[in-house]
């Protein structure tokens, strides 16, 4: 599966993500290939940590940040891997128009604040353009950086107006907004490898994988 993590905006925890999805696959027996399509570099930050402190298995990690290479690196090397995660830039990019045109599924992580569902609209655009040239392309919002109160109203709003984009799928599966995970992805490792272990963040990242694969 080639799996896009991507948005429009920044700071919705678009890395933390990638990461936490990729080394979790890898974990599970998968190969796995995690291209850092931003040009901060901050996914291959975290597989450079995790590969000096000796952290097995390991990921391969490649950067791409222009949308030309990255669609023939994926086109030429993406056979040898079993899954392929995609951390593409907070904004519009050509690596994420690529991206989307190569991926089989793209999660939008937002967060529950009404600028970030605002900009749905603007990865809603790239979502109809990318499916205009390729078919079978499956686009679902994730509500990330959560309110840990199951009973926030921020919560509650943010999702039911998911329902506003057509384009997307809304995944009953968010993700809330713990140190863990940062934590985790800093040190190049994901929430279920960490210590001290949160059991909560274990748990609603085991949700979302089950749900996505």
């Amino acid at each position: 599966m080639i799996l896009t993590v991507g948005n429009t905006k920044g700071g919705v925890g678009k890395t933390t993500l990638a990461v936490n999805l990729a080394i979790e696959r890898a974990r599970a027996g998968r190969d796995v290939w995690l291209i850092d399509g931003d040009r901060q570099g901050t996914a291959e930050t975290a597989i450079s940590i995790r590969s000096e402190a000796g952290i097995s298995p390991g990921i391969a990690c490649s950067s791409f940040h222009d949308g030309p290479t990255l669609r023939a690196q994926v086109k030429l090397q993406g056979g040898k891997y079993d899954d392929i995660i995609i951390d593409a830039g907070g904004r519009d990019s050509t690596a994420l128009r690529a991206a989307l045109t190569l991926s089989d599924a793209l999660i939008v992580p937002f967060a529950p604040r009404s600028y970030d569902v605002w900009a749905l609209s603007d990865i809603a655009e790239l979502v109809d353009e990318a499916r205009s040239v390729r078919d079978g392309l499956s686009a679902y919002a994730l509500l990330n950086l959560a309110e840990p109160k199951a009973s926030s109203t921020d919560n509650s709003e943010a999702a039911a107006a998911v329902a506003d984009f057509p384009q997307f799928e809304y995944l009953n599966t968010p993700l809330s907004r713990r140190k863990a995970f940062a934590n985790a992805a800093g040190a190049g490792q994901s929430v279920m490898e960490i210590k001290p272990h949160d059991r909560k963040a274990t748990a609603e990242l085991q949700a979302l994988i089950s749900r996505l694969f």
